[in-house]
Formats: C-alpha cells, structure tokens, sequence
C-alpha cells in the first residue's frame, strides 16, 4: 500500500512539474508576444494557458436550482425573433455570455466553435452564444471576420442571476432536467478530452 502511494505522490508531482514547465514556457512566449503585439497578444496568451490546462471547465455531478425553482433567459438569433429557455426543455442547454471587446472571451472562442461544430447536429443539445456587446454589430462583425460558425444572439429581457451575475466570459450547462450542472466564470477549454467526456454523460442521460 506504501508503495502504491508513493508512486501516485511520484506521478502527481510530475504531472504539477509538467504543467509548470508548460505555463513557464508559455508565459515566456507570451511576453515576447505581448511586447510584439501589445493588447491584441492577450486573447492569444490566455488561449495556450487555457490549453495547457490552467483553466478548466468541469461539469459538477450535483446539481443547482435556483430558489424559486424557475430559470429564465429570453434571447433573439439573428433574425431578432425573441425565444425563452423553455424551447430547449428536455435538452441539455449550453449556454456562454461573451463580448467582443473581453480578451478572455475571445481566447476561448476557438474552443467554443469546435465544440459546437462537433454538436451542432445532435438535437440533444442546444447551443446559446449570447452577446453582450452594447453595439450588436461590433459582435457580428467580430464573428464573421474570423469565420466562426457559432450562431449570434442577444439577450432580449431578463435572466436569472443563477445564470449570469455579469462576469464575461460566464459559461453554463443545464442538464434535461433543467438543473445547473456547471457555472463557469471566466475562459477554459472546452475541447479538453475529460470535459468532452462529462459532455457526452449528459447528453446521453435518459
């Protein structure tokens, strides 16, 4: 038994040494690209932090109701016609708030594009990228000039704080049931194999 828990404490302190080599070498690169490029080298920072597994998004088995049991978000797509969170009742929803004007947003943005073009067929989830740009168009623009599929709404009334107190980026999950499974504030990695894994959980829940 004291071996088996010595070779674990071995691996875990070489995977902790593995990430730091991998930060180390990234916030070398980063500085060399922040003096290169200013502000626009901060998305692309953030990016290989987050992929280098210092920002993780993880799905929590137990879930969280709001107290009055109700969760509520309507949104518009881009032809403007207003829809509520109950259009996705009986699906997982995934939910992200973003701006184009938030450094954290963008650099997850990559991420968030893959996983929906992976998922963009599967009726069993819904994907809502809601923008919080105070000019719609800036968003639009921003979206069509890197060539992201991902679909372009607004809020259009109210949502619950459970939801979104505010912070950019907030991503979050509702299972089939309608619950908060995961309310992540600030970027991760969403293409990660381990959140990929808890993904697939949910969406294939009865």
């Amino acid at each position: 038994m004291k071996q088996v828990e010595s070779n674990m404490g071995t691996t875990n302190a070489r995977r902790r040494k593995s990430y730091l080599t991998i930060a180390g070498n990234v916030v070398f690169y980063a500085l060399i690209a922040f003096i290169l490029f200013g502000t626009d080298a901060k998305p692309w920072i953030l990016r290989q932090l987050a992929s280098a597994g210092l920002f993780r998004a993880e799905i929590n088995e137990e879930v969280v109701n709001p107290p009055s049991g109700v969760l509520t978000l309507s949104y518009a797509g881009i032809d403007g016609n207003p829809v509520s969170l109950e259009a996705g009742k009986g699906k997982v929803i995934f939910i992200n708030f973003w701006a184009s004007w938030c450094p954290p947003c963008l650099a997850e943005m990559p991420s968030l594009d893959e996983l929906y073009q992976k998922y963009k067929n599967d009726n069993r989830i819904v994907f809502l990228f809601i923008n919080e740009d105070e000019e719609t168009e800036k968003g639009k623009n921003y979206l069509e000039r890197k060539g992201y599929q991902i679909p372009f709404m607004t809020r259009t009334g109210t949502v619950s704080e459970e939801l979104f107190s505010g912070t950019l980026p907030t991503t979050v999950i509702l299972n089939k049931e309608g619950a908060i499974v995961m309310n992540k504030e600030g970027l991760a990695d969403y293409t990660s194999k381990r959140f990929i894994r808890e993904l697939e959980v949910l969406i294939h829940s009865k």
